[in-house]
């Protein structure tokens, strides 16, 4: 069922008359396999002779009392709603229902285990499903504590807020009762229960004021021996002494555990000392160095919500942006100062600054902050403009006010709003008064509006190679005309013997369509001018003429990892831009990737070449440019240093983009024995890529695909057995896994996504064109019957997106020109769009080049 869309005038009516001061929350988990039974006390205060409402998804309502009167639930509940009139100054209100466990990730999501028939339990209350599980306010400014009481089976698990009591057992049906303590004052969206037979792990970290927090890890059994305990509690001691020394705070509630839960729709949650991280987190197989560091990132970045978010909280949602803008850059920091992983900074060039742009050149950018009138316009707003380009604009601020004043402003922030909600205005006024620098013409010109600008150098020099004219010029797009201040570096380097150095680097502000860089002038020209050094500011750079020509011949020498990624983007966005022809970027990747030492360089690098001939490159030769590719990707593999993380990467690169009958023929070889590696062992998740890819090609059958299953008989196996059925190259299996997304609700998110996976790996693309037509006709009904999450893994996820053809983007626009259709949905339809346009651009680029060299 879709929960009700509460709207911010709702919710500002609400606040204005409503204070909230505890929940108790009674749980009972033991009624079988769809239901379970939830018993809400709440107490707030009111305008007395007010009305209000709280929100509350149930399947039934056995009682409704408010200040002890009975409401009748046919009366004042609508399913998703309570009606509250007459409300006293001090109010009491008790709702006993009914719900459904869901399959969604949405409220309380229920899994069964195939490898032992475990039931394991888990909420997901962002953005506002709270409601799924007990009657709620169910908005980030109404805080209150939550004290839940427990029913469940006895040998479970039972996680909340508060730390976990011992249970009352001895029950005769085999239950305990847990009976929590009143949890610390949250928003509802970030309180949590966690149930089942989970593996268990647990440690202390000790403050820096002397106070010890328990820690504790947390897995189904199945996966306890992927969990790594030392190295989860290990990141989290760090982060926290990290994030106490910078916010000057220390951490604020009574314990820390990570969850590692099944079917999770998201990284992680933040929820009040009960985090909760996606089972792809638990490494079943060799990992590369970047998916490592990517984790601790995310260790990170959810700990430091306990501060930023938790401790204080937005008051309603159009400051989103801020909470994972701020948690996205101060984990990156953490984990570059704090971690074995001092590159973070050039793995937050490679991919945040990437996505962003991405993000901020479709037709749904918008603001930083970005309007936000109801919860859909929340859910649609967890995007790249609001973690990435946000983070990348609060690194900009940092340069901009200085990273100490920005540190001790965050702090200022975090002890007067402590337990409270706050805006934006209220952090930069603390910023304002930590730096001296006023912000309000900063915040207007990066955060209120829209668009990505480009910073390009104009360079003159005299007959002796000495700078006389050095302007850099900033543009922006005609749709969003906006040119911003930016505080950024820019650097010289040169050839100095195998290695391109820094010689010089000058940090200034720029603004306004061109800025002089005086102290260039007079210096002699070196081989690379490099825009936005130390990545500082976000924005798109170009080369010149002369730095592009001596950065493509000389990528691998650029010793600094930074400075490298900066050069590839820069190369990956021209390709983007329909400016530099697709199979170059194809060539430049061949030719250097062997070279790159940065782990998520490399990867973000093997991604796009992947892209780019699915995508990008002219049909008409790709072929021929695929097999050069996925040929020297497969030399690299053998000359790489044995059982390296370079070797890793350049197997599963090829294994994604092996294009020839004996390209397969090595891949097959691989999955049997026939053919090996050294240094590269065939594990689980190897052997799954190899049987995806062969599926897809048509070489894998179904006894292959069970074969697979056999040997990993676990829910992430069934999973990609799915996926590598509805990869197979056949009409009829197309047509079956698209229907059975599109229709089956039984199937759950997870279950979702690996269907659509595998119906997207389509070669030939033409296998889904009688996907079109229907895909255009169900999206409405959809929308309307699924929740928001399982529509929109539906409709993104049956989007042809294999198809770069002109008749998918004439359908697209003639379903766009059509009015009525819901404001989440168009968006989803338009991003699709662009990013087809942007194809058929970068594939008519490329054919022109590919006719100018024949």
């Amino acid at each position: 069922m879709p929960a009700a869309n509460l709207t911010r005038l709702e919710a500002e009516e609400r606040s204005s008359n409503v204070r909230v001061d505890r929940y108790e929350i009674a749980l009972d988990l033991t009624r079988g396999a769809e239901r379970f039974g939830s018993e809400t006390h709440v107490w707030f205060e009111a305008r007395p002779g007010s009305s209000t409402f709280i929100e509350a998804t149930t399947t039934s309502i056995h009682e409704i009392r408010l200040n002890g009167v009975g409401l009748d639930p046919t009366v004042v509940s609508d399913g998703t709603r309570i009606r509250l009139d007459g409300l006293a100054a001090e109010n009491e209100l008790v709702v006993v229902s009914d719900a459904f466990y869901t399959n969604s990730g949405e409220g309380l999501h229920r899994f069964v285990d195939p490898v032992d028939d475990s039931v394991y339990l888990y909420t997901e209350f962002a953005v506002a499903e709270a409601n799924r599980v007990f009657a709620v306010f169910d908005q980030p400014d109404l805080k209150a504590s939550f004290q839940f009481t427990i029913t469940a089976p006895s040998e479970w698990q039972v996680l909340s807020n508060a730390p976990t009591p011992l249970p009352v057992d001895g029950l005769e049906d085999g239950t305990a009762v847990w009976e929590f303590d009143a949890g610390p004052v949250i928003s509802s969206y970030i309180a949590a229960i966690i149930a089942g037979p989970y593996a268990v792990w647990r440690s202390a970290a000790e403050t820096r004021s002397g106070r010890v927090v328990p820690l504790g890890v947390f897995t189904r059994a199945s996966l306890a021996a992927h969990a790594e305990p030392d190295v989860l509690f290990d990141t989290v001691r760090a982060g926290i002494e990290f994030y106490e020394t910078s916010y000057g705070v220390d951490f604020p509630y009574d314990k820390y555990d990570q969850i590692f839960v099944p079917e999770y729709n998201w990284g992680a949650m933040e929820n009040v000392g009960a985090v909760t991280f996606n089972e792809a987190y638990l490494f079943r197989s060799k990992v590369s160095d970047a998916r490592k560091e990517q984790r601790t990132i995310v260790i990170l970045h959810e700990l430091s919500h306990m501060w930023f978010g938790n401790l204080v909280t937005m008051k309603w949602w159009n400051d989103l942006w801020l909470n994972e803008s701020f948690a996205t850059w101060t984990s990156t920091d953490a984990t570059a100062q704090a971690t074995p992983f001092t590159d973070a900074w050039a793995t937050f060039a490679s991919i945040e600054k990437t996505d962003a742009a991405r993000q901020d050149q479709l037709p749904s950018t918008h603001p930083i902050v970005a309007e936000i009138r109801d919860l859909e316009d929340v859910e649609v707003n967890f995007d790249g403009i609001t973690y990435d380009k946000g983070a990348s604009v609060i690194k900009q601020l940092v340069a901009w006010v200085g990273s100490e004043a920005f540190y001790s402003g965050v702090g200022a922030y975090l002890r007067t709003h402590r337990e409270g909600n706050a805006t934006l205005r209220d952090l930069l006024d603390e910023l304002e008064t930590a730096s001296g620098r006023t912000l309000g013409e900063w915040s207007a010109l990066w955060l209120e509006t829209a668009g990505v600008n480009t910073l390009r150098p104009q360079i003159e020099t005299d007959d002796a190679g000495a700078i006389i004219r050095f302007d850099i010029e900033q543009t922006a797009s005609e749709d969003h005309p906006t040119l911003r201040p930016h505080r950024l570096a820019v650097g010289f380097y040169d050839l100095d013997g195998d290695a391109v150095v820094r010689t010089a680097r000058f940090e200034l502000d720029v603004a306004g369509s061109s800025t002089a860089v005086a102290d260039a002038i007079g210096r002699a020209r070196p081989d690379l001018v490099l825009l936005n050094d130390d990545d500082l500011t976000y924005a798109k750079i170009r080369l010149d003429e002369a730095s592009l020509a001596f950065a493509l011949d000389n990528l691998d020498r650029i010793d600094d990892p930074v400075a490298r990624i900066l050069v590839w983007g820069s190369v990956w966005d021209a390709v983007r831009d329909a400016e530099m022809p697709a199979s170059d970027f194809v060539r430049l990747v061949v030719g250097n990737i062997g070279h790159e030492s940065q782990s998520t360089t490399r990867n973000t690098a093997l991604g796009q070449l992947e892209t780019a001939l699915d995508r990008y490159v002219d049909p008409d030769t790709r072929h021929s440019l695929a097999v050069h590719a996925a040929d020297s990707v497969w030399a690299l593999v053998q000359l790489a240093e044995t059982g390296s993380d370079a070797q890793f990467q350049f197997l599963r690169a090829f294994i994604r983009i092996a294009e020839t009958p004996g390209h397969h023929e090595i891949l097959s070889g691989l999955l049997d024995g026939r053919t090996s590696v050294d240094g590269i062992e065939i594990d689980t998740d190897l052997r799954w890529e190899l049987v995806i890819a062969l599926a897809a090609a048509g070489v894998a059958r179904d006894a292959d695909i069970d074969a697979a299953l056999a040997l990993d008989p676990t829910a992430k196996g069934g999973q990609l057995a799915a996926t590598a059925r509805a990869a197979r190259p056949d009409a009829a299996v197309k047509r079956d896994a698209w229907t059975a997304v599109a229709t089956d609700e039984s199937l759950s998110n997870d279950l979702v996504r690996a269907l659509s996976a595998g119906w997207r790996r389509a070669r030939p693309a033409s296998l889904l064109e009688e996907s079109t037509e229907p895909y255009f006709a169900m999206l409405e009904s959809v929308w309307a019957a699924r929740s928001f999450t399982m529509a929109e893994l539906i409709v993104d996820g049956l989007f042809p997106t294999p198809l770069v053809s002109h008749d998918v983007a004439r359908a697209a626009r003639e379903w766009l020109d059509r009015e009525g259709q819901a404001p989440a949905l168009r968006r989803i339809i338009a991003e699709h769009l662009s990013e087809l346009e942007r194809a058929l651009a970068a594939r008519a680029a490329d054919a022109l080049r590919s006719g100018d060299t024949q």
